[in-house]
């Protein structure tokens, strides 16, 4: 193949690599003084309409999307022979399918890597898409920068056969990697969506955590310092059924970071020894951090949402607000709306039953800087979910959670998870509990005061009462 002098404004220097459906090149933007990696549609399928198309949505999604977990767009053009191409940020730490080449990467290392490749893949389940391609030839690896040469971003890259989830069925062309590609996506039949990507990630985990050479086997079999736990974590993600698999990346990364301990996913910090990546540029690294477990765009508080309107007669009285069979204790200073809970509905079809509360609960949800909580009754989720398990549906992919852990307030026992993030509210509380007296769930999400102590969220909890 003979590499051309020129890609638009950018000067070729090399190769970087060839795919089915596209060729990448290495360019230099002088006027920058930067390199960029150049996609162009493979020569083949420059005839080909829906190929043509799927490459241009590629560049479209990532432009939208913008996020700092995945490759970005910097413009897109077409070659004198009318193939499109994408500029793309340089990944130049190469490629997880490099890492693994060149040997295997010690358990912590592995550990964090794949609960940052998770953290990654929520970012597209939060915006409806699904990758349907997850390989370690699509994880990408990017340096800081000159003041921290030593600290790299792990990336998501490919999203060439990404759809979004609305269009991402049996009428789309089966699409996929063999080894890493979910069973349904070799159904034309089926429905495809962000658990044929839980499917991948576990498949990827098993990849980079497996005693032997990656196969479809009945057990799984990891490396002797992999907690126990990790295995069943995995073997659940790559279930041949996707009723069986964890629901997206968020859930599967939260499992992985209870059962991790403080071997890799877990909250630390700090340096992480890896293998060296194959040079690139004249560089070797051996020391590396993965960064990024908790440094994401602004956390979205209210996973469950709240729309204004007042179920049932409402009052405040004695620092206690009721509305239907929700009353709450105020926290000094605090007041309530009623609402109804989006997207929860009884038997009856009429919304179930929710409130905020905060120092000013009609501005709590859009501004993170305002302490509040939102508390939410629904007998239709209690059906289908325990406390715990609705709790591993309402993850926030990109925060560090802590274990779990089981209070009793006024008669209630409650699940409760912590987490902490960087970014946005710098803590978020998760709260479940089945009703005692009837067959309901109760939810509370928690933004605490930045000044509150560690009894805040009991005693918030306790002031919870329930008809």
């Amino acid at each position: 193949m003979t590499a051309p002098l020129r890609i638009g404004p950018y000067a070729i220097e090399r190769l970087l690599g060839v795919g089915s459906f596209a060729t990448v090149w290495l360019g230099y933007d002088r006027a920058l003084d930067a390199h960029v990696a150049i996609k162009v549609l493979a020569e083949n399928w420059s005839h080909d309409l829906r190929v043509r198309e799927r490459f241009r949505d590629e560049a479209r999604l990532l432009r939208r999307l913008e996020h700092e977990r995945l490759i970005r767009v910097h413009a897109v053009g077409e070659l004198p022979d009318g193939r499109p191409y994408a500029v793309l940020a340089w990944a130049d730490g190469g490629s997880l399918r490099d890492r693994l080449a060149a040997g295997e990467i010690p358990t912590p290392t592995a550990l964090r890597l794949l609960g940052e490749i998770c953290a990654g893949v929520a970012v597209l389940h939060r915006h409806g898409v699904v990758h349907r391609d997850l390989t370690p030839g699509n994880i990408l690896f990017h340096s800081a920068g000159p003041d921290d040469p030593d600290t790299e971003k792990v990336l998501i890259a490919d999203l060439g056969l990404a759809k979004a989830l609305a269009a991402a069925s049996g009428l789309t062309a089966r699409a996929g990697t063999p080894g890493y590609m979910a069973p349904e996506q070799d159904d034309p039949g089926a429905v495809v969506d962000t658990r044929a990507d839980v499917y991948g990630l576990g498949r990827l985990g098993i990849r980079l955590l497996g005693a032997d050479p990656p196969r479809h086997a009945p057990e799984i079999r990891l490396r002797a310092d992999v907690p126990p736990a990790v295995a069943a974590v995995l073997a659940q993600a790559t279930a041949h059924h996707p009723a069986d698999r964890y629901p997206d990346a968020a859930a599967l990364h939260t499992a992985l970071t209870r059962v991790s301990g403080q071997v890799g996913l877990a909250a630390a910090t700090g340096p992480v020894r890896q293998q060296p990546a194959p040079p690139s540029g004249g560089r070797r690294r051996s020391w590396l951090r993965v960064v990024g477990a908790a440094v994401v765009a602004a956390v979205l508080v209210g996973a469950v949402g709240a729309e204004s309107g007042g179920v049932g007669s409402a009052r405040l009285v004695g620092g206690a607000y009721t509305t239907g069979p929700l009353t709450v204790v105020l926290p000094p200073g605090w007041s309530a709306t009623g609402t109804t809970w989006a997207g929860q509905y009884g038997a009856d079809g009429e919304p179930e039953p929710a409130l905020v509360m905060s120092p000013q609960p009609r501005r709590w949800a859009a501004d993170p800087r305002l302490p509040g909580a939102f508390v939410g009754l629904s007998a239709t989720t209690a059906a289908r979910a325990t406390p715990a398990g609705f709790l591993a549906e309402r993850t926030h992919g990109d925060c560090a959670p802590a274990p779990s852990r089981l209070i009793r307030q006024a008669g209630v026992e409650w699940t409760v998870v912590a987490y902490r993030c960087d970014r946005g509210r710098p803590q978020i509380i998760e709260a479940a509990a089945t009703h005692p007296g009837r067959p309901a769930l109760v939810y509370v999400q928690i933004s605490p005061p930045a000044d509150s102590g560690p009894d805040f969220v009991d005693t918030l909890l306790a002031g919870v009462r329930l008809r």
